[in-house]
């Protein structure tokens, strides 16, 4: 508290000190004195108090403190005045000066107090105990000061530090603000682009068929209803979680009812979730083949959204932006060392000649376009932005661009097969599963309508 109040008010700490050393000697002028002994008088009291007046400016100015209070005692030797039992305010100016002056400021006390010391006790007593006592307390008052500036200077440094540690803290905790939002908004994009994709393309197609064919058009109205409620699921889900009121948690039990309150959530998409989104397209009348390759491996659950979420925006683009009459989508498991036969030879990052360090998935989306944009066509370039960020963030790589000889477009995806938990290895057989895996060599082509041709 006394360190808190100095750094406020320092005048208010030195007035204190000043204070309690008056107390200390007054004590000799009020105890009585024996009758062989001179008087204590108001001079004597006045200059034992002018030198202890100058201990108010310690803080300010330590060394100009400790010479004013030592001109001061040397006035007062010869006089026959009350004598005091510790030299109080020399000792407290001497600590002054070894814990808050500079170094020029203690050089000077050590150079010349050592001398003072010695004059003042050869002008009182000159006595071999005097001399040993005085140089004892010069000298521990000294050390105490130095060791007082020492823990002075490790208390700042440890302050300082816990600030740069809290700053650094505020600092991290922004960026991974940063962070959350732009994965919540590469969510929300890819959800709501490949939403408001598909029910615009069943919503344009409804009524060019709705008297001819109305079976077709109610199939298309259909799909617009099943995609906006899929994209509210999925809004749902990734807004729930940013404000989540009492009792509306996963495992909320109010009343002990047994049953939970709020609304449900669906889990992240997987690989598993492909066939399902493949169909989906293909509802809103663009043909989609998905072909899958090699033995499937452990893939982590994060990258199996990644996976899920870059063919759904490539697909999304396709609807959007391309004239292309078919799309295939493509999985290829590579072994260590292998290379990607059957699957994307020219698109992507592959620059190493197919030879790859270690087991990788190879994502390949390409449609038969013309490899430009629709006339009229409108985009931010964000979504491609997201996929290339999302792959980077598992130590993959993206790309994308027309195919063959400027032939359709492609979007190609590389990730290494990287597993996080036991359960996500025993999980990936049943996310190969249902996107149709064949066996080690073999290609399983799942999800094609009849009649395609790969």
């Amino acid at each position: 508290m006394l360190h808190r109040i100095r750094i406020r008010s320092p005048w208010a700490v030195d007035a204190l000190i000043t204070a309690v050393v008056q107390v200390a000697v007054t004590i000799p002028f009020v105890v009585p004195r024996s009758a062989d002994v001179p008087p204590a008088t108001w001079a004597f009291y006045v200059m034992t108090t002018l030198s202890v007046l100058p201990l108010l400016w310690r803080s300010r100015a330590p060394l100009t403190c400790l010479l004013a209070i030592t001109l001061a005692g040397f006035v007062y030797l010869p006089m026959d005045g009350p004598g005091q039992p510790m030299p109080y305010s020399p000792l407290v100016a001497i600590f002054t000066v070894a814990a808050q002056g500079g170094a020029r400021q203690r050089q000077v006390t050590i150079a010349a107090g050592l001398p003072l010391v010695a004059l003042a006790v050869a002008l009182r007593t000159n006595t071999a105990r005097e001399y040993l006592f005085a140089f004892f307390l010069f000298t521990m008052v000294y050390v105490l000061g130095v060791l007082a500036r020492t823990r002075q200077a490790y208390t700042r440094a440890v302050e300082a530090r816990a600030a740069a540690l809290e700053r650094d803290r505020e600092r991290e905790a922004e960026r991974a603000a940063e962070r959350e939002r732009a994965r919540i908004a590469r969510e929300m994009h890819d959800v709501l682009s490949h939403a408001v994709s598909l029910m615009v393309v069943q919503a344009e197609a409804g009524p060019l068929v709705v008297r001819s064919d109305p079976d077709r058009a109610e199939a298309a109205f259909d799909a617009i209803a099943g995609a906006g409620r899929d994209a509210m699921v999925q809004l749902r889900r990734m807004l729930g979680v940013l404000k989540e009121e009492p009792g509306e948690g996963p495992g909320a039990d109010p009343g002990g009812s047994g049953s939970p309150r709020g609304p449900r959530r669906t889990p992240q998409p997987t690989l598993a979730g492909l066939r399902d989104l493949v169909d989906q397209v293909r509802r809103a009348g663009l043909p989609v083949a998905l072909l899958t390759e090699g033995e499937p491996r452990p893939l982590a659950a994060d990258a199996q959204v990644t996976v899920y979420r870059v063919v759904q925006e490539a697909l999304t683009n396709v609807l959007k932006h391309s004239d292309a009459r078919a799309v295939t989508v493509r999985l290829a498991w590579e072994p260590p060392g292998g290379d990607q036969s059957g699957g994307d030879q020219s698109g992507g990052d592959r620059r190493s000649g197919g030879q790859l360090s270690g087991d990788r998935l190879s994502v390949t989306v390409a449609d038969d376009g013309s490899g430009v944009r629709k006339p009229g066509g409108e985009g931010s370039g964000r979504g491609l932005i997201g996929i290339r960020e999302r792959a980077a963030a598992h130590g993959g790589s993206a790309s994308a661009g027309p195919g063959p000889d400027g032939r359709g477009y492609r979007v190609c995806l590389q990730l290494p097969l990287v597993i996080s938990s036991r359960t996500e290895a025993a999980g990936v057989a049943e996310a190969a599963g249902a996107v149709g895996v064949a066996g080690v060599s073999g290609v399983a082509r799942t999800s094609a309508e009849p009649g395609e041709t790969t």
